[in-house]
C-alpha cells in the first residue's frame, strides 16, 4: 500500500513539472502563427486598396467615352460621351467638365459629389473609347477629312481609311507633316509605290495626333 502511495506521489511531481513546460510551447506556437497572420492580413488589405483600376496619364477629350461605374448602383453606371464642351452629365450631380482631366481626377469629383447621396460610393473611370485624339489627310484620296487617331495607326491604314487614292494621286510623293515639341512643323516623306514593292518599308511610319498627311 506504502509503495502505491510513493508511485502515485512521483507521478503527480512529474506531471506537475511538465506542465508549466507544455504550457510555454504551446503559448509559443500560437505566438509564432498569430503575428505573420495578422502582418500578412494588414498589408494585403492595404495592397489590394491600391489596386483600383485608374489612369493618371491619359488625358480625356472632347467626343472621347468614357465608362463611369460606381459600385452596387446600376442606375449610375454608364457609357458617357463628353460632349463638344468637354463636358459630361451624370444622374444626381449634373454636369461635370471631363475634357482636360486624366480619369482619376474625374473618379476622385465623381466620388466626392456622390458622398452627399451615397454612403462610400466606389468610382471607377475608365476611357471606353478615343476620339478626341484625330488625324487628317488632305489631296488626292477619296474621302480627305479628319479622322480619330484610334482608326488608324500608321500611314497606309490612313490611306485606306480615307477610300484609297484619286486616279491622279501621285504616289510617290506623299509626306506628312508633324508639329514637334518646339512648335514647329516638320515634313516627313513616304513614297506608296516603294512601299508596295517591299521597299522603304520603315517609311510606313505610326500616325501622331495632329499629324496631317499629304497626298498630291
Amino acid at each position: 500500500m506504502r509503495g502505491s502511495w510513493m508511485r502515485w506521489m512521483v507521478l503527480n511531481i512529474i506531471v506537475a513539472a511538465l506542465i508549466p513546460l507544455c504550457a510555454q510551447s504551446s503559448s509559443g506556437v500560437v505566438q509564432s502563427q498569430e503575428g505573420p497572420a495578422a502582418i500578412n492580413a494588414g498589408t494585403h488589405s492595404d495592397h489590394d486598396a491600391s489596386l483600383k483600376p485608374h489612369d493618371n496619364s491619359f488625358v480625356i477629350g472632347n467626343e472621347d467615352i468614357i465608362a463611369v461605374s460606381v459600385w452596387k448602383e446600376p442606375d449610375l453606371t454608364r457609357s458617357i460621351p463628353v460632349r463638344s464642351d468637354g463636358k459630361i452629365s451624370m444622374p444626381l450631380i449634373g454636369e461635370l467638365q471631363a475634357a482636360g482631366r486624366t480619369p482619376l481626377q474625374l473618379e476622385r469629383e465623381i466620388t466626392d459629389k456622390l458622398q452627399n447621396f451615397i454612403t462610400a460610393p466606389e468610382v471607377t473611370v475608365i476611357v471606353e473609347k478615343i476620339n478626341s485624339k484625330k488625324f487628317n489627310i488632305l489631296g488626292e484620296v477619296a474621302k480627305p477629312g479628319s479622322y480619330p487617331l484610334s482608326q488608324a495607326s500608321t500611314i497606309v491604314d490612313a490611306i485606306a481609311l480615307a477610300g484609297g487614292f484619286r486616279d491622279f494621286a501621285k504616289k510617290s510623293g506623299l509626306y506628312v507633316i508633324r508639329k514637334g515639341s518646339d512648335g514647329r512643323d516638320s515634313k516627313i516623306p513616304f513614297n506608296y509605290k516603294e512601299f508596295i514593292k517591299g521597299k522603304q518599308s520603315a517609311q510606313n511610319i505610326p500616325i501622331e495626333p495632329n499629324d496631317t498627311i499629304i497626298v498630291p
